[in-house]
């Protein structure tokens, strides 16, 4: 069963459930008791300012941290310990808010490394390149031609990924993330660095990720110009704490999000 959002996108039911989730390091709260859901094929926006628990609650979505409380029912099934390797099997794929590519490798290679949970073929014959590897190489090689030609990087796709501009690194970093066909994608502020031109790209590429391989999305950005222009909902934390949830207009008219995050109105 879907439903129609505000930005006129059919979403469907809950495929991600965060209830009151805490996360401590030694006696620091990076989250207290935070609960909000994702529904498939939206886009979920988290927001606030630098310190207030985004990055940590990406983490804990996709198994980097454990928090100490809380539940995490994803696509209807309760989560005890989940493993970031556990996470891409179940379909999870996230980019960082530092570039992590291998610099010296090509785009093509560091875009394959995104089919790497897919692979079944083992070592021995990966290494022997026998018959059976040789033919999973290449339909993972055409897999990921496809990324290529999506993301419109056919030029570079030779070219040593330390030799690229910023916004072309972070491009080829959501290849890497969309070759494991992902049905949710977590980005972490994939936007940060980029020039204006930069941005309206990647904005176009994530509706195009949101629209045509109807991948669930949840993203941190700070440019708030950019979220309340793509997201369907926000959800807005504040010192580790939640302080508002719902639709752009929602946030934006939230008095303690003016306060804490947007500013003054005016």
């Amino acid at each position: 069963m879907s439903e129609q959002n505000h930005n006129g996108r059919r979403v469907g039911e809950v495929v991600l459930d965060l209830q009151n989730i805490s996360l401590r390091f030694g006696g620091v709260k990076a989250l207290t008791d935070i609960s909000f859901n994702v529904k498939e094929h939206e886009i979920r926006a988290i927001i606030g300012p630098n310190g207030a628990g985004k990055s940590s609650m990406l983490n804990v979505i996709n198994g980097v941290y454990h928090p100490q409380e809380g539940r995490i029912v994803f696509r209807g099934e309760e989560r005890k310990k989940m493993e970031p390797h556990m996470a891409a099997t179940q379909g999870i794929a996230r980019t960082f808010q530092n570039i992590a590519l291998f610099k010296g490798m090509s785009v093509l290679d560091n875009i394959m490394t995104g089919r790497i949970t897919k692979m079944k073929c083992g070592f021995l014959e990966q290494a022997l390149y026998l018959g059976r590897a040789q033919k999973e190489e290449l339909a993972h090689r055409e897999k990921v031609e496809e990324v290529i030609d999506f993301l419109e990087i056919q030029h570079i796709r030779k070219t040593p990924v330390g030799r690229l501009p910023y916004g072309l690194q972070k491009r080829v970093e959501l290849g890497r993330a969309l070759a494991a066909e992902p049905s949710l994608l977590l980005l972490d502020e994939p936007m940060a660095g980029m020039n204006v031109e930069e941005k309206q790209d990647m904005c176009r590429f994530i509706l195009d990720v949101n629209d045509q391989f109807g991948t669930t999305i949840v993203l941190i950005e700070h440019d708030m110009g950019v979220v309340m222009d793509i997201s369907d909902r926000v959800v807005v934390l504040d010192y580790g704490k939640k302080i508002g949830d719902g639709t752009p207009d929602d946030v934006r008219n939230n008095q303690e999000v003016i306060s804490a995050y947007l500013g003054v109105a005016h």
